[in-house]
């Protein structure tokens, strides 16, 4: 599946896999895992391969899709693109050859951003250096409380051009983060009828611990009943910094070029 994406920070998605398990808090209230059920009930080919009940659920059980692969190949304005919404492409059910190609399409497709971001930072820091890193892949991990602030660790084994941390739910503080290597950093709250209420003692510890290290800040949303319902400002402005797009001849500098607002 490849849409034009209503997610603020990217333009696009595509998934070469889909399903997935839940392993850490974030994953409580995954809005993927309920929308794969939906779509499981309304015959949709990708999600009839269900997952186990105890940590997925139905349509939700990992799938490789090898007839998606080319679809960034046919886009042909550039876009920046959000890999994997219904799935995390480290997941140990994917196979290495399989991530390795997911990356040659990447690499093969530099008119084009791609964010890739995963739960399972050991494994990506495991497969890391098995892997072409074009200048055009920004690599992202999760971090929802401060226990998994360890994913952080691992991603600056990574050798990408931008390297981000989505703290989204931010369930919890986040003190004394290293940001150091760190480009960009999303925050944002909960959203859906179970969602857990973000405190904004939290939001600004994230932010000024952002500014402090010269990471770029991004704050999607509060949260609540849906996503837009609590808005985005925090203290009467909206927080939208982020790396520079890195495609065609600036790739190389994605690191260096920040856009800020």
């Amino acid at each position: 599946m490849a849409d034009r994406s209503g997610i603020e920070w990217t333009e696009a998605t595509w998934n070469p896999t889909t399903g997935c398990d839940r392993i850490s808090p974030g994953c409580d209230n995954c809005y993927a895992l309920a929308l794969s059920r939906r779509l499981k009930a309304m015959g949709s080919a990708k999600y009839q391969t269900d997952g186990d009940p105890r940590t997925s659920g139905p349509g939700f059980g990992v799938a490789l899709h090898e007839d998606a692969l080319n679809i960034p190949r046919r886009w042909r304005d550039p876009r920046v693109v959000f890999v994997n919404s219904m799935s995390d492409l480290f997941h140990a059910r994917v196979p290495v050859a399989y991530v390795q190609q997911v990356f040659t399409v990447m690499r093969e497709t530099p008119r084009h951003t791609y964010q890739v971001l995963t739960k399972r930072a050991s494994r990506l820091a495991k497969l890391a250096p098995l892997l072409d890193w074009p200048p055009n892949v920004w690599m992202g991990v999760s971090v929802e409380t401060a226990d998994q602030l360890f994913r952080i660790d691992d991603l600056r084994r990574v050798p990408a051009a931008v390297r981000f941390v989505s703290a989204e739910p931010l369930l919890g503080p986040l003190a004394n983060m290293n940001l150091s290597e760190i480009d960009w950093l999303i925050a944002g709250g909960e959203s859906g009828p179970n969602s857990r209420p973000v405190q904004p003692a939290w939001v600004r510890e994230v932010r000024d611990q952002c500014e402090a290290a010269g990471t770029a800040f991004f704050f999607k949303q509060w949260g609540g009943r849906t996503s837009k319902s609590g808005g985005r400002e925090l203290d009467g402005r909206e927080y939208s910094s982020m790396p520079a797009p890195s495609t065609g001849a600036d790739a190389a500098d994605a690191r260096l070029l920040l856009t800020r607002s």
